[in-house]
């Protein structure tokens, strides 16, 4: 199961009691509105120890249906990149 921008909120309220939730939740909508805005630019979006998220230019290539095997033109497309962190890395693999 995937973490929910809620369950998140939730998590970060329960850590710092003494922010109330609303200025918690503008905090969190503007980091993500900041780093959708970044990705849109081209730029990308690193966060230290977790991992950097970028957009790449896919090229338009022909390609085929595997159902129907007919060749379908796929038009040109960005696609978000992600490489995780060496810390995240370590501390999936317990190497901590």
């Amino acid at each position: 199961m995937g973490v929910v921008k809620s369950k998140l909120l939730k998590q970060i309220s329960n850590s710092f009691p003494n922010f109330a939730k609303k200025d918690l939740t503008k905090t969190i909508n503007i980091i993500l509105t900041e780093m959708k805005r970044a990705l849109r630019r081209g730029d990308s979006v690193e966060l230290r120890g977790f991992g950097r998220i970028s957009v790449k230019t896919q090229k338009a290539s022909i390609r085929r249906n595997p159902r129907t095997m007919e060749k379908v033109a796929v038009p040109e497309k960005k696609v978000i990149r992600w490489k995780q962190g060496k810390d995240l890395l370590k501390k999936i693999n317990n190497e901590e």
